[in-house]
């Protein structure tokens, strides 16, 4: 992994990876309380959520929708955007109540951003 990446980055991701397994052997999304799984790039933020006892993602967003891709404001403001988003189409899917996986990410700004706005937009963790 190290001759990929550099070496500092190596070491970043495989921390990243330790603490989403981690996350991952607690949080279980059943169809009464489904997952919220975060994936996080540089440049954008996809969301879903996911029914892991039949393996389908029930609802997804991300900062590549055509609604959000013009969006203006930084990293921290779309994020905002996609988790009203995300809320919006899963109260219209009938899901209220999530678990959230953050992926291994600490939660600060994106993930912090996107996880208050679905909470003030409806969605319960």
């Amino acid at each position: 992994m190290a001759a990929k990446y550099g070496k500092h980055t190596a070491a970043r991701a495989l921390s990243r990876a330790r603490r989403h397994g981690r996350v991952r052997k607690n949080v279980f999304g059943t169809q009464d309380r489904p997952r919220l799984v975060v994936n996080r790039s540089a440049r954008h933020l996809f969301v879903q959520i996911v029914d892991d006892t039949q393996g389908h993602t029930l609802v997804s967003a991300s900062t590549m929708d055509v609604s959000l891709r013009s969006a203006e404001g930084d990293k921290t403001d779309k994020a905002k955007k996609v988790g009203e988003l995300l809320a919006q189409r899963a109260k219209t899917a009938g899901i209220t109540a999530v678990v959230f996986d953050r992926g291994g990410n600490r939660y600060a700004g994106r993930i912090a951003a996107l996880a208050d706005s679905a909470r003030e937009s409806g969605l319960e963790f």
